[in-house]
C-alpha cells in the first residue's frame, strides 16, 4: 500500500500509548532517571478525593506520584513514563510515521528495561488533526468523507457539531474511535475542524 506523505500535516499531536502490568509497586524508582536525552523531567501525580456525609460532612484528600514526564528540549516530544503505562507524544510539526514509531521504540525499550512490566494489556495509536478550512464552505464532504448528515427538510448551516463513531476494526481485534468537532477559528476566514483518530486493541484474556 502506497501512503501519501503531506508536507504540512495537520496533525497537533501523535501519540503512543500501551497499558502495562508492572512487576512491583517499587518499578516507579527506576523510572526516575532514565538516560533518554531529553532535557526535563516532571513528577506525575494522581490525586484523589473522597466525601464522607452523616451528621458531618467530611472531605480528604491524597496524592501519590505515579511516574515522571520527560520532555525534549524543543517541547515537541513528551514522554510518560509511569508503572503502569507507556506514552510518547510528538506535538506539531509532524514528521512522518517512521521517525515517529522509532522514536517510540527507542523509548519503550529503555522503559522495558527499566521496570521489566509483566504483561501489556492494551495497545493504542492516536493522531488528533486541525483542519483550517477556507470560507465560504459549500460541503464538508469537499475535505471529509465522514461528516454529519442533515436531513433535506432542515436548514443546512451548521454553527457547531460534535460527532463520535466507535468501530470495531475486525483484521486488527481493535477498535477506532472518531471524533470530530467544531473549534475556534483563528481567522474570520476560516473555520477549524478537529479531527482525532483513535485506535486501540485490548487485552481481553483478564
Amino acid at each position: 500500500m502506497q501512503h501519501t506523505h503531506y508536507s504540512k500535516a495537520p496533525i497537533i499531536e501523535a501519540v503512543i500509548d500501551l497499558k502495562v502490568k508492572p512487576p512491583s509497586e517499587e518499578s516507579i524508582s527506576a523510572l526516575e532517571n532514565l538516560a533518554i536525552g531529553y532535557s526535563e523531567r516532571r513528577p506525575l501525580m494522581t490525586l484523589q478525593g473522597q466525601i464522607q456525609g452523616g451528621q458531618s460532612v467530611a472531605a480528604t484528600a491524597s496524592q501519590a506520584q505515579t511516574g515522571y514526564q520527560y520532555i525534549s528540549e524543543d517541547q515537541k516530544q513528551i514522554f510518560q513514563a509511569q508503572q503502569d503505562s507507556f506514552t510518547f507524544s510528538r506535538l506539531a510539526p509532524y514528521q512522518d510515521w517512521i521517525s515517529f514509531c522509532d522514536e517510540a521504540k527507542r523509548l519503550w525499550d529503555i522503559y522495558v528495561a527499566a521496570i521489566n512490566p509483566e504483561s501489556i494489556s492494551r495497545v493504542a495509536v492516536r493522531y488528533i488533526n486541525r483542519l483550517d478550512l477556507p470560507l465560504p464552505l459549500n460541503d464538508f464532504k469537499d475535505y471529509l468523507q465522514t461528516v454529519p448528515e442533515v436531513s433535506p427538510g432542515l436548514p443546512q448551516g451548521l454553527s457547531n457539531f460534535f460527532l463520535q463513531l466507535e468501530i470495531p476494526q475486525e483484521d486488527l481485534s481493535g477498535t477506532l474511535v472518531l471524533n470530530e468537532t467544531l473549534i475556534p477559528s483563528s481567522s474570520s476566514d476560516l473555520i477549524s475542524v478537529v479531527l482525532d483518530i483513535d485506535l486501540f486493541s485490548v487485552d481481553r484474556k483478564d
